[in-house]
Formats: C-alpha cells, sequence, structure tokens
C-alpha cells in the first residue's frame, strides 16, 4: 500500500504535468505552497497540499491548476491591462469576466478540464460577507450565460435584485460577448464597457485608490520614472492596435531614395520574410491617387447590420445553400480528403535534435553508450496556410453571382478550417452610388482637375483568419442584402487583401479573387480617364504576382478577367463556380503554383 506522502508527491507530478501540456509551457516552473495562487516571471505557485479528506478538496486543487493552465494559455496581460477600468470593485468583476472567457475556452477543448471545473463550482458556496454578493452573483450570472452551468450544475441561483440588473445592462451586448469568446480584445474591451455602465463604485473606494496612489508615489521618486515608462508603453500598444485596425499607407513606406523610379527590381531570395520585408518597400502606385480617404472605412460585417438582420439574412442563405448543397458539398468532401491524405504525420529519425524517439530507448539500456536519438516531423506543403477570398461586392453581382459566390465561400471556409488551414473572407465596395461624401467635398472645393479616385470604399471582413466558421457564419449572409452591392474599385481592394496578408505569418499565401468584370465607379471615371481604375489595378496585380511570395487566382464570372491577371478562369455560368473553386484549390495543393 502506498504511503499518504508517496500518493501526494504523485498527484503533484500529475498536476504539474497537466499544466504543462494544456498551457503548452514546458519551461514553466511549478511549486507548491502558501495559501494563494501566484504566478509571475514565468513561475506559478498553487496552494500547498497536505492532505485530501474528501472529494472537494481533491477537486478543488485540479480545478485550480486547470484554471491556471487556461489562463496561460489564452490570456494575454498587456490585452487584459488595456482595458481595465478603475475603481477596486470594477476590477474585480473585470477579472472575474476575464477568468470565465478563458476557462469557456479551455472547456470547449479540454472535456476532462470541464468536468473538473463544473465539480468544483456546483459545490461553491455563498460569501458570508453580504458585501461581497455582487461578486458571486455576477460570476454566476456570466458563468451560466457563457459555460451553461444552469444545465449541469446545482450552482446558486442569483439574487433577483442582480439578476435583474444584470439582465438589463448584459441585453444588448451579450451576444457579442458570446461571439468573441476568443477574441480577447474585444471581448475585454465590451465587459470593461458594461461594467462601468453597472456603476457598482462608491467614493470610498476611489479615495481608497487615491490614497493608495498617492503613497506610492510618495515611496521613491524612481517609481514615477517607471510608471511614466509604463504609461508610455500602454499608450504606444494602444496605439499599435488602432494601427492594426487601420491599413497603413504602402504608398509612405517607401524609401525616400527610390522615389524617382516607380518599379524597382527585386532580387530573388530564398528568404521569404526577406522578400516580403523588400516588397513593401518598393510598393510603387504613386501614379494613382485618391481626392480623399476622410470617408473610407474598414468593417466587419456585424457592424453593418442588427442581429436580427444577419440571422434572417442567413437564414436566406441557407435556403438557397439546399439547392447546391449535394453538388457543392461532393466537391468539398473531395478537397478534405486530399488534404486529410496529405495530413498524414511523417517524421525523420536519427537525428541530433527535436523530440526523443522513445522507440529507440532500449538501445540505451542494452549499451549504454549509445547517444539518445531524436525525431522531427516533417513538413507538409499546405500545412501553415492562409486562404484569402476577396469577393467583388458591386451591383453587377447582384442575384445569383453573389449568392453562389457567399454559398462557395461558406462552405470552403469550413471545409479547410477541418484541415487546419486558416481561411479569410473579404468583400469590397463603396458607401455609395455617384460618389457619396468624397463628391460632395470635391464639389464645395471648385472640382479640382483630375481628383483621382471620388468615392467612398467599403471594405468588408465577412471572416478574419483567426475567427472559426461557427463564429462567423451569420456573416455570410449579408452578401445577399442587396443595399449593400455599388460600385467596385478593384485595385485599391487588392491592395488592402494584400496588405492585410502580409501581415500574418502563414508560409504560404493564396488570394482567391471572385468577379464579374473591370473596375467600375462612375464617379470617379467621369472626371479622370476611362482606363484610371483598369491602370491601377493592373499594377497591383502585376506587382503582388512577380514581386511577393502570395498567390493569385482569379474567377471571372461571365467576363474574362485574364486581360489583368496572369493566372485566371472565366465561367459563362455561374454553377460552375463551386466546381472551379474547389478544384483549383486542389490543384494548387496538388503540387504548388500549378492551375488548370
Amino acid at each position: 500500500m502506498q504511503k499518504k506522502e508517496d500518493i501526494l508527491e504523485n498527484f503533484k507530478t500529475a498536476i504539474k504535468s497537466t499544466i504543462k501540456s494544456i498551457s503548452n509551457k514546458d519551461d514553466i516552473e511549478i511549486s507548491f505552497g502558501g495559501q494563494d495562487i501566484s504566478s509571475e516571471n514565468n513561475k506559478l505557485r498553487l496552494p500547498e497540499i497536505n492532505e485530501y479528506q474528501n472529494k472537494i478538496n481533491f477537486d478543488l486543487t485540479r480545478a485550480q491548476a486547470d484554471s491556471e493552465s487556461l489562463r496561460l494559455r489564452y490570456s494575454n496581460k498587456k490585452i487584459l491591462n488595456n482595458f481595465e477600468p478603475s475603481g477596486s470593485k470594477a476590477k474585480k468583476l473585470y477579472e472575474i469576466a476575464e477568468k470565465i472567457r478563458y476557462e469557456t475556452l479551455g472547456t470547449e477543448e479540454y472535456k476532462g478540464v470541464r468536468g473538473n471545473l463544473i465539480s468544483y463550482y456546483s459545490n461553491k458556496k455563498p460569501p458570508q460577507n453580504k458585501q461581497e454578493n455582487i461578486f458571486f452573483s455576477f460570476e454566476n450570472y456570466l458563468r451560466k450565460e457563457l459555460f451553461k452551468f444552469n444545465e449541469e450544475s446545482k450552482i446558486e441561483d442569483i439574487p433577483i435584485k442582480y439578476k435583474k440588473k444584470f439582465d438589463k445592462i448584459f441585453k444588448v451586448k451579450i451576444n457579442k460577448i458570446k461571439e468573441n469568446i476568443d477574441k480577447q480584445e474585444i471581448f475585454n474591451a465590451t465587459i470593461s464597457e458594461i461594467i462601468k455602465k453597472l456603476d457598482i463604485e462608491d467614493a470610498s473606494d476611489y479615495e481608497e485608490m487615491d490614497n493608495k496612489k498617492e503613497d506610492d508615489n510618495n515611496k521613491e521618486v524612481s517609481n514615477q520614472d517607471d510608471s511614466d515608462r509604463k504609461k508610455e508603453s500602454k499608450f504606444d500598444e494602444n496605439q499599435e492596435m488602432a494601427i492594426e485596425t487601420s491599413i497603413p499607407e504602402l504608398d509612405n513606406l517607401a524609401d525616400e531614395n527610390n522615389k524617382e523610379s516607380n518599379e524597382i527590381e527585386i532580387e530573388e531570395t530564398s528568404n521569404d520574410s526577406e522578400k516580403r520585408m523588400r516588397a513593401k518597400n518598393n510598393f510603387g502606385d504613386q501614379k494613382y491617387k485618391f481626392y480623399t480617404k476622410e470617408f473610407d472605412e474598414i468593417i466587419i460585417a456585424e457592424d453593418l447590420e442588427s442581429e436580427e438582420e444577419l440571422f434572417r439574412l442567413r437564414q436566406n442563405l441557407d435556403q438557397q445553400l439546399l439547392q447546391l448543397k449535394s453538388f457543392i458539398s461532393k466537391l468539398a468532401n473531395k478537397l478534405q480528403r486530399k488534404l486529410l491524405a496529405k495530413q498524414n504525420r511523417s517524421w525523420d529519425f536519427d537525428l541530433e535534435e527535436g523530440a526523443l524517439d522513445t522507440s529507440k530507448l532500449s538501445r540505451i539500456i542494452i549499451d549504454p553508450l549509445n547517444s539518445l536519438s531524436f525525431k522531427k516531423e516533417k513538413d507538409t506543403e499546405f500545412k501553415d496556410t492562409l486562404v484569402t477570398i476577396l469577393i467583388d461586392n458591386s451591383g453587377s453581382m447582384r442575384g445569383k453571382p453573389i449568392s453562389v459566390a457567399a454559398i462557395c465561400a461558406d462552405i470552403l471556409s469550413r471545409t479547410l478550417e477541418r484541415c487546419s488551414v486558416k481561411v479569410e473572407i473579404l468583400g469590397f465596395t463603396t458607401k455609395h452610388w455617384k460618389g457619396g461624401s468624397s463628391r460632395e467635398l470635391w464639389m464645395k472645393k471648385d472640382k479640382p482637375n483630375s481628383p483621382g479616385r471620388l468615392n467612398d470604399l467599403r471594405h468588408i471582413i465577412y471572416k478574419s483568419a483567426d475567427t472559426p466558421w461557427r463564429l462567423a457564419k451569420k456573416n455570410m449572409g449579408l452578401m445577399l442584402k442587396e443595399g449593400l452591392l455599388k460600385e467596385n474599385i478593384d485595385g485599391e481592394a487588392l491592395k488592402w487583401a494584400f496588405e492585410k496578408m502580409s501581415k500574418r505569418k502563414e508560409e504560404r499565401k493564396i488570394l482567391m479573387v471572385i468577379s464579374d468584370g473591370a473596375p467600375v465607379d462612375d464617379s470617379t471615371l467621369s472626371v479622370n480617364s476611362g482606363d484610371f481604375l483598369e491602370k491601377h489595378l493592373k499594377k497591383m496585380v502585376k506587382f503582388i504576382e512577380n514581386k511577393t511570395d502570395i498567390e493569385i487566382l482569379a474567377i471571372g464570372i461571365g467576363h474574362d478577367v485574364s486581360r489583368y491577371y496572369e493566372r485566371a478562369i472565366k465561367i459563362t455560368d455561374v454553377n460552375e463556380l463551386g466546381d472551379v473553386m474547389i478544384s483549383q484549390l486542389s490543384s494548387l495543393f496538388d503540387k504548388k503554383n500549378k492551375l488548370h
């Protein structure tokens, strides 16, 4: 029979292994001691384990370990700090919400973790201190909404006075919170906004904060310098995030010494990252201009319509999907089988470094002089790939073309996601017909000659590369909204897609453009040369095809787009779109750069 000490040590070892495995942090130092959990500088300390008198003690330790593992894996401290509200009570609610967020994420992936957390929270009792009831009730409310505890546990009911308050405040934002569980920045910002509306702080809380700050400032003068540096860093981080949501102008990235040249030849290099960087610094479209970008917008689909309208449009898309589902699904399954077949793991053995080859350990037992053997997984061709689908959202796509494009993008997203391929779905149009606010401003300024692009751009993100299909599927139906489809300025849309893709770390990037013809904007073409937009599109395509590592495939619906794109396919019947999209992707994954 094992001694109690041995059982406890074995349990501690198991806990440490679990934390490292779930958090993906093999180098973290884990110890036991004290009463509370603490974590800093890659060190994690859990409460001491002395003995287990009942199952509750056992569950508590497992739940604490699982929770900390998920925090290390899913929670970014910098993002958390950026949106932290003021006030001690508000901060505590904010921390509770973040804890529920990363625990919910983890429980979707690990069934064992879910069981441990449910067991723990089911036995959690309300605080004896009534002042703590707000925190307990907030935690229960949010956990029931996100974690569905009401279906699986006997957790205490929320006092009615708090439930009414929470229902009122959360009503507008709860769907946004649920849909952005895996997007910490959006989740934290939304939660912070909600907590401010709860208005739970009183004067004593703020007075206590001010006194604490004053005491801290008086302790050491040098602390002020540190604080200033932190503020500057925080400002820079916020600024950086703001930059990430807007599109930087590549025209301004060009080297000053190279302004006189429209195109600079880039030497071939085997280093892809170097190639991308050099390409960025030589982006030459100086001749193309726009009158103003003041009214342009890059917007996520869910911000264009209400939840109810998005749901209705998605239902409409699903009805149309039924007519083509069997046909396109067969093609998608064919692509999936092909990719999954390539996904079979293969290894290189007898290496000096890598993962330990346990099958060769017997050699060391037989002959201790033998060295350890290591192995490394071979890379597959399609692994670490990004596919961006850029869809023309112009008025001429109205009807069946845009429906089929939306359906194909939807199905491809699901298919490629199952095969660990990242998929991004983008759309481009304008905010108005006939120039909108840009043209009005131009007219007020006495109509200067050759103003350049003269309309308000609208670039739409239907699905970002890191968003799972299940969270973005409602957005696809938005393409069916007729009022959305207006003009198409392809060159700038292509540039936008290129810039987004260039920021990604994937080794291989494929851009699929779906359009029904030439770029058209009546407002722009009425005051510029007739080929103004076409020239810019050709220049963008030529640059990306020849001087970057991004592969472009264009599909023209009813129109030949080969005069713009080197790799272009024309389809006469919109029903061919699904077959063409999937077959061409298949050929790309069969052999790089092979297109039919």
